[in-house]
């Protein structure tokens, strides 16, 4: 069964339209975010480990796709930016906006869902086209280097058992995943706990 799943996967990675399937699922990532581009990613770039397919050209269409598809998103932000404003994810994004700017975008790349809160939001409150495209060429482009090289390493480890390598490289993916979300949580919890409507009212005398 195992070798029947490998032989289709590297059929899959030794396709020529790879590198097509790749760009329009990274783009479709930016608007709907259940398509699982990175996991497509991170599989081709362990298969560049065996020589199935090329690591840089794997990481600069799994880039150019995400930057086409976090402006799609911007653009659907912007169209309708006045349904969006009062969800719960698009007034965090608008949060963070406030406090870091584009960075947060850059940032959001790496968060389950907050890529799109985040795109969308800078849409709808028409955040300036240029500014966004300059920090989302910085996003797409890390998420790009980062899911090929997590891929190709984990490949690497495990040249002659593909499969383990790609369990390593999801494994590697979803532990950094989990650590920026301990980290996110930690820090707004903090940020709760040290709010003034906790603080203990004054006491008259």
């Amino acid at each position: 069964m195992s070798h029947a799943i490998l032989d289709l996967v590297q059929q899959v990675m030794s396709s020529p339209w790879l590198y097509l399937a790749l760009f329009a699922l990274a783009l479709l990532d930016g608007f709907f975010p259940i398509v699982p581009a990175e996991t497509s990613v991170i599989t081709a770039g362990v298969f560049a480990a065996t020589g199935e397919t090329n690591l840089a050209l794997v990481i600069v269409v799994a880039a150019l796709g995400a930057f086409a598809g976090d402006h799609i998103s911007y653009l659907i932000g912007k169209k309708s930016g006045g349904r969006l404003r009062e969800k719960k994810a698009f007034v965090w994004a608008r949060g963070a906006l406030a406090e870091r700017g584009g960075l947060v975008l850059v940032v959001a790349r790496y968060i389950p869902g907050g890529r799109t809160a985040t795109t969308l939001t800078m849409g709808a409150v028409r955040y300036p086209l240029r500014s966004f495209s300059f920090f989302d060429a910085i996003a797409a482009g890390s998420w790009g280097v980062y899911s090929g090289l997590i891929g190709f390493f984990g490949g690497m480890a495990f040249e002659n058992d593909p499969i383990k390598g790609l369990l390593l490289g999801l494994g590697i993916a979803l532990s950094i995943t989990a650590l920026v979300e301990v980290v996110r949580w930690t820090k707004k919890r903090r940020a709760i706990q040290a709010s003034p409507e906790r603080l203990p009212a004054d006491t008259h005398l």
